[in-house]
């Protein structure tokens, strides 16, 4: 059996439905019925437990095989840092707990360092904990730039007539589609063949530039000028928090894009087939971004 947390998440979802696909019995965690009723009617456990929640946790990771941790996004926190180690805190306390033998987390590119990532500093505390424990064999997934956080270029096209962000222009960056990372993890999960504390990048199909992403979603929405414009840390900040984003959140996010901007946030591995994913940004923008910006779809839970 196998537990995941963020079962209702971009990752998440895709891990267990993957697994249930081969047959495995599946148990997913989330806040309520309601939110797992799809994953349960496919033939998933539901259970509800919140992901601060130690002792819920150690009772839903009770018996399993192999779990699938992550941080979901709380991007209305006033200090993200604290939510994210609160979270940490219980489910390596429930891990401990429940005598788990195999994990595989959701991680980032950068998770490498100790600061000045923004939110990644948390996911780099999670693989340092969970480290720390005795028995654990624990692979993190350390993943590039989902291309999920393209689809807020949607409003802003909509609005402004161009996209915009934080990251330069010309900065080559991994982008990876959040579908290959659930695949990636629930693969890992399958076979179970890595011991001790182990990490792993995916970098998506390939490296691209916010000149190049504009340039696909342009052609792909009849919008063959549509331009970038990098924007200062100010109009970011207020964007954000103009839908909903606290300030704490937003200035995490900026730091990250420094970081990024700086060289100083990057893969450490040299792209290989074992760090490569298939889905390309082109297939992303028919599959995602079309129909959002046509107003066929959703926009889907972010991870990061």
């Amino acid at each position: 059996m196998y537990v995941i947390t963020g079962a209702t998440g971009n990752t998440g979802s895709v891990v267990a439905r993957r697994l249930l696909a081969k047959g495995e019995k599946v148990r997913v965690i989330g806040r309520t019925a309601a939110r797992l009723q799809a994953l349960a009617s496919e033939g998933a456990e539901p259970f509800m437990a919140e992901l601060t929640d130690a002792v819920g946790l150690a009772k839903a990771f009770a018996g399993a095989r192999g779990v699938y941790l992550m941080i979901p996004p709380s991007l209305t926190s006033q200090d993200y840092l604290a939510y994210q180690d609160r979270v940490t805190a219980a489910l390596a306390q429930a891990v401990e707990e429940a005598g788990v033998q195999y994990a595989v987390t959701l991680s980032s590119v950068g998770a490498d360092k100790p600061e000045k990532t923004g939110p990644v500093v948390g996911l780099q505390r999670l693989e340092e904990r969970l480290n720390q424990i005795s028995g654990l064999n624990v692979l993190h997934l350390r993943a590039g730039y989902f291309m999920e956080n393209t689809l807020a270029q949607v409003n802003l096209i909509k609005t402004l007539g161009f996209a915009a962000g934080p990251l330069r222009a010309d900065l080559k960056i991994p982008m990876i589609a959040a579908h290959d990372i659930g695949e990636a993890a629930a693969e890992a999960l399958l076979r179970l063949d890595f011991t001790g504390s182990q990490t792993r990048e995916l970098l998506g199909q390939r490296d691209l530039d916010f000149r190049e992403v504009t340039q696909i979603i342009g052609k792909a929405i009849g919008k063959p000028k549509l331009s970038y414009v990098w924007a200062s840390d100010d109009q970011v900040r207020a964007g954000m928090m103009q839908v909903g984003w606290s300030r704490n959140s937003a200035d995490l996010i900026l730091e990250m894009s420094a970081a990024m901007n700086a060289g100083y946030m990057r893969p450490l591995e040299e792209r290989s087939a074992k760090n490569t994913t298939p889905t390309s940004y082109e297939t992303f923008v028919a599959e995602r971004f079309v129909p959002l910006f046509q107003g066929r779809a959703a926009t889907a839970e972010t991870d990061l």
